[in-house]
């Protein structure tokens, strides 16, 4: 599964998906955004993939919006309108893991790609920078609200209201990004990362990432109670054998890693 301007490969469990604009910083231009509708529609079908790992080709994870294409530069071409929300519906609506591996540039649009994958890992060359004030123009994809509760108001505001690079070593002691490696070492880590992921139970690793994200749009004590529900519900499907037969599994890889 493939196209020129999203690349996909999927290789035991795990889908590297690949911006390719790199001679544009891969410019979120309407038929990108197109493609990674479709390539994400695709995936949620295919059964061959447990976790996503979402990259950027060159030296960019994606510089955001195609302002050349906004402002009448150039042609948007055959590509069909694509809204914010169709792209922030495209990836929420996936329900395995997707690892963003922020390989360089995560501006404004393309910073907020980067906060609709569930954690981020990123290359010392990475660097986040929010520049819609300065551009002119309000955020849409979730951007105003996900960034303060991930490093707290004040952080958040100074990063907005400012423009200002945030570059990988400072968005990690923010608490933005999980960690920081060298950029040889940042698909080998995410890769790491998604095989640790594929060890759980799929269909309860499914629903766990679910219920932290639905816990986290709402308040505290409103997430334990949906938390208490679920619970209930999957208690209900569990029987001694599954137990068991998940046990035994989590053993073997225990035993697998002290031997390492």
């Amino acid at each position: 599964m493939a196209n020129d301007l999203v690349l996909t490969e999927t290789d035991g469990g795990i889908t590297l998906v690949t911006l390719n604009r790199p001679e544009a910083l891969n410019a979120l231009s309407r038929a990108l955004r197109e493609a990674i509708v479709a390539t994400f529609a695709q995936l949620r079908d295919d059964r061959a993939t447990e976790v996503v790992i979402l990259t950027g080709a060159g030296r960019a994870f994606t510089a955001g919006l195609d302002l050349k294409e906004l402002g009448g530069e150039t042609s948007p071409g055959d590509a069909s309108a694509v809204t914010s929300a169709d792209l922030e519906e495209a990836l929420r609506a996936f329900d395995r893991p997707i690892i963003g591996a922020v390989n360089g540039y995560a501006i404004t649009g393309g910073f907020e790609l980067a906060l609709m994958c569930d954690f981020l890992i990123a290359s010392t060359e990475a660097r986040f920078a929010d520049t819609h004030a300065r551009v002119g123009i309000m955020p849409g994809w979730g951007l105003s609200q996900k960034l303060s509760r991930l490093i707290g108001i004040g952080r958040a505001k100074e990063l907005s209201l400012t423009g200002n690079y945030c570059p990988a070593e400072q968005a990690c002691a923010w608490g933005l990004v999980n960690r920081v490696v060298a950029p040889d070492e940042l698909l080998p880590t995410c890769r790491a990362l998604a095989r640790d992921m594929l060890s759980c139970d799929p269909d309860v690793m499914r629903a766990y990432k679910r219920v932290i994200d639905d816990g986290y749009a709402t308040t505290f004590a409103e997430g334990l109670g949906i938390e208490r529900a679920r619970n209930r519900a999957h208690a209900a499907s569990v029987t001694p054998e599954k137990i068991a037969a998940r046990r035994a599994q989590v053993q073997a890889r225990g035993r697998s890693q002290v031997s390492k």
